[in-house]
């Protein structure tokens, strides 16, 4: 009996050890099934041996390869909905459950959301069966067993007979929404083997083997492609509103979830999403805010998770910022004998560690090694087993917290200095000439009053230092003795060293009246410089030469405005070329030139010499290479291409106050550890690895995300769930030396829908994107993008197949956690680094691919979605938030007026018919180039809606105003991700079709 395999398989290099999601070009692959992602081997489903093999036949010829750049916005008339049927049950009505039915809708697909929600199962989970209904006729509703009701709607359907909100929740709504039949948007021969799907040989067993018992010819578009049964007169569009939308799951989660406490007691538990207001309450699990999972349920077995394709994955950031109203972490010090551990896997004491033997043992959670309790640690048990000091003790109640770490956890087991922050200006002529330098001098001497400092301390313990250079690099002594700052030059950039020790590195509020002098100096300095040329990974090496010799770990802020010409190491030529745009070399435009900056990524590690770069281009500047320290080094990249101090100033200043002021850990290094069955094997974001386990960042600060990938080495147990442990060590602004903890516990399962409805799309779609982006280092954006599809399909066949209630192959159904899911990977396919499109700027794809790497949960989510928000009918009293409507051109108004950000870019739209008064009420001014301070509460309303979403976002954003129809509104309209892409790409739409067709393709 042959199988119909899932072919993932382009020609790869060989694999990366233990890294699983994507296969780079080193060393030997991982020995862990892969499941299904980047260079995995062809996988086959097997049917499961209780359904009889499903007939199975070869599929048309009209089958097609993903190509979003083929017919887009329009499903052809017989491929649209006919019609659409909310299903709802109320306890209060017996019989038949309502049906809403509207027209003027789809041919031949029927949508169903099976929201497989529950109340948060208690720590002993007990495994929920699926429940059957029999599969739904074409026009009658299908009958739900009585006593079962829905209060997980779905959003897509919020009608009129929704049950009351007091009702007992049930173990299992469904709320299902039929659609019929999208068809073909993407015609096209099928697929030639890799990336496609194998057909399987006639008469085999259908890989999902499963409810269908072959094709039906007489039903609505039965094969992808093959005629459908429907032909007659065209339908109408389809209505958009029947689509799942992602601001309605929003929505819907602030109202149920919103303002609300979140308790951390409870094993796999699914918490609010990251765009819903919440507090967090420790009481043993980490906050979401530092940990999110792709799926709070993990498969008990390998084999499981390589038969639903869903990656396991953590989102850590360690360093997240807490609200105001939520407790900071408490710091454990155990004197000199340093932290608790596990003699055998080395983790540190946790709420999971069991004390035995009236407290005179404990046993580790994560390898069950029985540990003594040392002399000062023992305390008796109570009644229940538990110490006395429980809640006394953060380690053993909470879920984070910190130990300060003795001299065995510091570098030559000496304690570290505080850090040091070094400014090194370009003074080359582009930007003297544009008046940055001027500005980054004005700006330093009142942002130096606010660099970050511990809690509790008057002033910051970190170090300041200056650099100057164009192609040579002018040193400053700034001590606090002086009456007049020194420079010193050093023009040989081939041997880079520091000239002074005494004096370069300073306490800013002792040297304040030098440094004064120096700001004020430097313009003038440099004022008649024609020099145009500049190094740049020579200041790099200037800066970690300086940390070394201070024994200090810190960060460089280098303001550059060009690409480094100038003879010197790390000399960059111009590589840029679009015609490999499209070809397989296309990757070679986001691969960093080796050599010089691959040395220097790993000295600035060894020392914790973190980099942060600004960018003034006017030009291609390489951003592959010049970022590529930063992005190993945590660092950030901010990019301000053409650069004029009157539109880009304020938003540069922002981004620098930002960047200089943020919470921040230095030289640290972090390893995450599991209870036995699973464990880490690949990791994404701003970090460097020296080996397979240890994550290295010469500093990691509020933003910073590190994804986390898990797979199985043994099978996990439902009793005793799944344990990680993350512990960051590094050395504070201080400069003491702390550790860092983070616990959380997973439930597993060996039932998918259980999996199915813990997942988390948002943290779903930061993997899919992170992995993504690393695989084009490696291969074609085709194979990637097809595999993102492919992977798409394969997620929603297996839940058809293995968790869905029976129902009509037209359907598309889609689970309740993941039903936005296709939105967001539609729009991750559109994002600059995977369109391949010669219109896009290098530069930007490369610096777009670099930030996302470094990412969180929130930033991928509005990235990927950005906020459109009507601002012509807003309630200028009211304290609510405004509402954000769906992206697409089709919530716009002639008349209307609409701010969209993405938290990297925002938008005021206005409409060609928007009212003069509304007009006249926010700019006051014919010309409309910026946002003025008008005393009207319509201009307070508006302009407190933008400074709190700056406020908000990690990244400064610069307002661009359009208008409807002129030149400049094409760049709005890349950001409506529910319509087709500018560059190519499909609408959300009709990538539902293109998904669609795929799944069944699994099936049949």
């Amino acid at each position: 009996m042959s199988q119909q395999g899932y072919v993932a398989a382009p020609p790869y290099s060989q694999a990366q050890p233990g890294m699983g999601a994507y296969q780079g070009g080193f060393g030997s692959g991982p020995t862990q099934p892969l499941y299904g992602h980047y260079g995995g081997p062809p996988q086959a489903f097997s049917a499961p041996p209780a359904v009889a093999p499903a007939a199975s036949m070869p599929l048309p010829a009209g089958s097609s390869q993903y190509n979003p750049n083929v017919q887009q916005n329009d499903c052809t008339d017989s491929d649209r909905l006919i019609f659409l049927e909310v299903q709802t049950t109320n306890m209060a009505s017996p019989g038949p459950p309502p049906t809403q039915q509207l027209t003027n809708q789809m041919s031949s697909m029927n949508l169903g959301i099976q929201g497989l929600q529950s109340p948060p199962p208690p720590a002993s989970s007990v495994v929920q069966q699926p429940f059957q209904t029999p599969p739904p006729s074409t026009m009658a509703p299908p009958q739900m067993p009585p006593g079962l009701q829905s209060p997980h709607m779905s959003p897509l359907m919020s009608p009129p007979q929704s049950p009351p909100e007091s009702m007992p929740m049930a173990s299992q709504s469904m709320a299902g929404t039929s659609m019929a039949g999208m068809g073909r948007p993407f015609p096209g021969p099928p697929p030639p083997g890799p990336g496609g799907f194998q057909q399987p040989g006639l008469g085999s067993a259908g890989q999902f083997g499963g409810y269908m018992a072959g094709p039906q010819q007489n039903m609505p578009g039965a094969f992808p492609g093959a005629q459908s049964a429907m032909a007659g007169p065209p339908q109408k569009k389809l209505d958009p509103d029947s689509i799942p939308s992602i601001t309605h799951v929003i929505e819907d989660d602030q109202v149920k979830q919103g303002g609300q406490v979140f308790t951390t007691n409870i094993r796999g538990q699914v918490p609010p999403l990251v765009t819903t207001d919440f507090t967090v309450t420790d009481q043993g699990n980490a906050s979401p805010r530092f940990i999110r999972c792709t799926t709070y349920s993990l498969p008990c077995t390998a084999d499981l998770a390589k038969q639903c394709q869903v990656p396991l994955a953590a989102i850590i950031k360690p360093f997240a910022s807490l609200p105001k109203n939520e407790t900071p972490l408490y710091v454990v010090n155990h004197g000199d004998t340093g932290p608790v551990r596990c003699n055998r896997c080395k983790a540190y004491m946790c709420p999971y560690m069991q004390f035995i033997d009236g407290g005179r043992r404990y046993q580790c959670g994560f390898c069950n090694c029985v540990n003594e309790v040392p002399v000062f640690y023992f305390q008796h048990l109570d009644h229940m087993g538990r110490r006395v000091d429980f809640y006394e003790r953060p380690e053993l109640s909470l879920g984070s917290y910190e130990f300060v770490a003795t001299l065995d956890y510091c570098k030559n087991n000496k304690p570290p200095n505080p850090p040091a922050y070094i400014f090194m200006i370009d003074v080359s002529y582009n930007n003297i000439k544009s008046g940055l330098v001027k500005l980054i001098c004005d700006e330093l001497k009142t942002l130096l009053e606010k660099l970050p400092r511990e809690e509790g301390m008057e002033t910051s313990a970190i170090k300041v230092g200056f650099v100057t250079y164009n192609k040579v690099l002018h040193f400053y002594n700034v001590k606090s003795a002086l009456a007049q700052p020194q420079m010193m030059v050093v023009s040989d950039t081939a041997e880079m060293f520091v000239p002074l020790l005494d004096g370069f590195l300073v306490n800013y509020q002792d040297s304040r009246a030098v440094i004064y002098n120096l700001l004020d100096q430097i313009p003038d300095m440099f004022a008649d410089t024609a020099e145009s040329e500049t190094v740049f990974a020579p200041v790099i090496q200037a800066g970690v030469e300086a940390f070394k010799a201070a024994e200090c770990s810190g960060k460089l802020f280098i303001f550059q405005s060009s690409m480094p010409t100038a003879e010197a190491p790390g000399k960059l030529k111009n590589r840029d070329d679009k015609k490999l745009v499209n070809t397989d070399k296309e990757k070679t435009l986001f691969q960093p030139q080796k050599g010089v900056y691959e040395q220097l990524s790993k000295d600035c590690v060894a020392s914790g010499c973190c980099v942060d770069l600004f960018l003034f281009p006017s030009q291609y500047t390489d951003i592959a290479t010049m970022a590529d320290v930063p992005s190993h080094t945590g660092g950030s990249v901010y990019k301000y291409s053409n650069f004029q101090i009157e539109t880009d100033g304020e938003h540069f200043l922002r981004d620098l106050r930002k960047d200089v002021q943020k919470s921040i850990g230095f030289d640290a290094i972090m390893r995450v550890r599991t209870s036995t069955g699973f464990r880490a094997t690949d990791f994404f974001g701003g970090i460097y690895m020296n080996n397979t386990t240890d994550v290295e960042m010469a500093a990691v600060d509020c933003d910073n995300g590190v994804t986390v990938e898990f797979k199985h080495d043994d099978t996990l147990s439902e009793e005793t769930g799944a344990l990680m442990q993350c512990a960051l060590l590094y050395t504070t602004i201080g400069g003491q030396r702390r550790l860092r903890i983070h616990n959380l516990s997973l439930n597993c399962s060996s039932q998918l829908s259980e999996l199915y409805k813990s997942c988390e799309t948002d943290s779903l779609i930061n993997f899919f994107a992170k992995s993504a982006y690393r695989a084009i280092l490696n291969q074609p954006l085709k194979n990637v993008r097809e595999i993102l599809v492919n992977q798409t399909a394969h997620m929603l066949a297996c839940y058809r197949k293995n968790c869905a209630s029976p129902s009509a192959a037209s359907q598309l159904i889609l689970p309740d956690a993941m039903k936005v899911f296709p939105v967001y990977m539609n729009s991750l396919m559109k994002t600059a680094p995977l369109v391949g499109s010669t219109e896009l700027s290098t530069d930007d794809r490369a610096h777009q691919r670099l930030s996302v790497m470094a990412m969180g949960v929130e930033d991928t989510q509005l990235l990927l979605y950005p906020r459109l928000i009507p601002l012509h009918n807003i309630d200028v009293n009211s304290e609510k938030p405004a509402t954000p409507v769906r992206c697409s051109e089709e919530r716009l108004t002639d008349s209307g007026i609409f701010l969209l950000e993405n938290g990297q870019s925002m938008f005021l739209w206005l409409g060609q018919a928007s009212s003069p008064d509304l007009i006249q009420s926010l700019f006051n001014l014919p010309s409309l180039c910026a946002l003025p301070e008008l005393d009207n509460p319509l201009s307070r309303k508006v302009r407190s809606i933008i400074s709190g979403l700056l406020e908000k976002r990690s990244n400064s954003m610069k307002l661009q105003i359009v208008r409807q129809k002129d030149k400049p509104e094409m760049l709005f309209r890349q950001f409506l991700v529910e319509d087709k892409g500018l560059h190519g790409g499909a609408s959300y739409m009709d990538f539902l079709c293109y998904v669609h067709r795929e799944i069944r393709q699994l099936l049949t």
